[in-house]
């Protein structure tokens, strides 16, 4: 009895918040190495252009540091009830919503970060909007906004390619299938899938548990075969 009354005693304080931080950080750490690439990529290639014409340029923890204030932005924004608002859509409506979203998101941010910035410099917080007008980069600004509203887009696109498909089968047909299975075994999946969407659209639910009907007998048919691993997927070329 007092075994069982320890088991079902709650876990300390310090272990639930570790536990909630660290979901947090797993939850963050794909936006961030994400944005963390496609900043260095983009500021790798602008190093090229002036370094062609002798301007030395580094900006390696300028792009860290962006990184992680968009997987911040990113964090608190799904947390949000709206994001799920066109889940079921046509995809190209949750991922330009959710695009807009972040990019609106980050574009407070970042005029949040710029203010504190301008007060760490000296500046009085009622000429901040005469700042902004007179002295801040707009050019620089947004053309770092385009260029997170086209991160932006291929980010939440994968992600609802990774939800579509289920969690891992994305890094498995990336990683794991060789290619011509993964090329068979896709193009059944998504088949099958497809089929599965028209089914349930078609039927409603007592006509599946009936075991009798044709839909119950194509359900289960579409089940086994998605269930069923491809003869030698997840091995490694010889």
């Amino acid at each position: 009895m007092s075994t069982q009354a320890v088991s079902l005693s709650p876990a300390p304080f310090w272990r639930r918040a570790f536990r909630w931080w660290l979901a947090q950080v797993r939850h963050t750490l794909p936006a961030v190495i994400f944005f963390f690439i496609g900043f260095n990529l983009i500021l790798f290639t602008k190093t090229m252009v002036l370094q062609e014409q002798g301007i030395p340029f580094s900006g390696f923890a300028v792009a860290t540091l962006a990184a992680l204030l968009v997987g911040k932005a990113v964090l608190v924004t799904d947390h949000m009830p709206f994001m799920r608002r066109f889940e079921g859509a046509p995809l190209i409506q949750p991922i330009l919503f959710k695009s807009a979203i972040y990019w609106a998101v980050t574009f407070a941010v970042r005029l949040a970060d710029g203010y504190v910035h301008y007060l760490g410099g000296g500046g009085v917080p009622g000429e901040f909007w005469s700042y902004l007008i007179d002295n801040f980069s707009w050019p620089r600004f947004f053309s770092i906004q385009i260029w997170l509203m086209v991160l932006f887009m291929i980010y939440v696109t994968i992600g609802e390619l990774s939800t579509l498909f289920g969690d891992g089968e994305l890094p498995r047909l990336f990683f794991r299938w060789r290619s011509s299975e993964a090329k068979l075994t896709r193009r059944q999946r998504i088949r099958a899938l497809v089929r599965l969407s028209r089914l349930t659209e078609a039927h409603d639910l007592a006509e599946f548990k009936d075991a009798s009907t044709p839909a119950h007998a194509e359900l289960v048919e579409i089940v086994t075969r998605l269930a069923t691993r491809p003869q030698g997927a997840g091995a490694t070329p010889g």
